[in-house]
């Protein structure tokens, strides 16, 4: 019998699914450049955790605005 905790996403993983879903849209890919922002039923240690992980990432900047966003810009690396 499978176990249903396997089979629900985290709050965690479903944050991640709808900021992946921004990042990857068409207009995002081609402006290098999302904006997001935390829903109110999302946890703010699992945004925060979130904030982290992809400012670890080469070639990404964060930009927190004013208004709660957070303004995601990256580059692609030329290939040698």
């Amino acid at each position: 019998m499978a176990s249903t905790s396997s089979a629900t996403p985290s709050s965690y993983e479903q944050l991640g699914v709808r900021i992946q879903k921004i990042i990857n849209s068409q207009s995002a890919q081609r402006n290098r450049a999302a904006l997001i922002f935390r829903l109110e039923q999302e946890s703010p240690d699992d945004w925060e955790t979130l904030l982290e992980e992809i400012a670890e990432n080469d070639n990404v900047t964060l930009a927190h605005r004013d208004d709660g966003g957070v303004q995601i810009f990256w580059t692609v690396p030329k290939e040698d």
